[in-house]
């Protein structure tokens, strides 16, 4: 499975920007995918995840309220609308993927494909 994320961008405090994650994959019915971030000098950060099919979304805390993960069946794309973005959202945000769901979906080890990344920076 290839992932290509996409949207990342310069914006200002309060603005809103959708990141995209198209997949390569044939078929993603049994898949689950995730947002994760990585800002300067700190650990990549679970950002939201969902399975492709069915089950509620989870978000991590920092975010939870502002961001939403979504998906797109027939583009095989899976998106992240981010609301209300502040300057400790500036990271790059990658994008992942693994058959099955993970109860440790927080955890990057339990994902097996990651995109590429995408930066957002977020100014004051």
């Amino acid at each position: 499975v290839q992932l290509q994320a996409s949207g990342g961008g310069l914006v200002q405090t309060g603005d809103s920007l959708t990141l995209s994650c198209a997949s390569s994959a044939r078929t993603v019915n049994n898949y689950a995918v995730a947002w994760f971030r990585q800002a300067p000098g700190k650990e990549r950060e679970f950002v939201a995840g969902m399975r492709w099919y069915g089950g509620a979304p989870r978000v991590g805390d920092s975010v939870k309220g502002r961001f939403t993960i979504s998906r797109d069946s027939a583009k095989n794309t899976v998106y992240l609308q981010m609301n209300s973005l502040k300057p400790e959202d500036t990271a790059v945000y990658y994008c992942a993927a693994r058959y099955g769901w993970s109860v440790t979906y927080w955890d990057t080890s339990s994902w097996s494909h990651w995109g590429q990344g995408t930066l957002v920076t977020v100014s004051s």
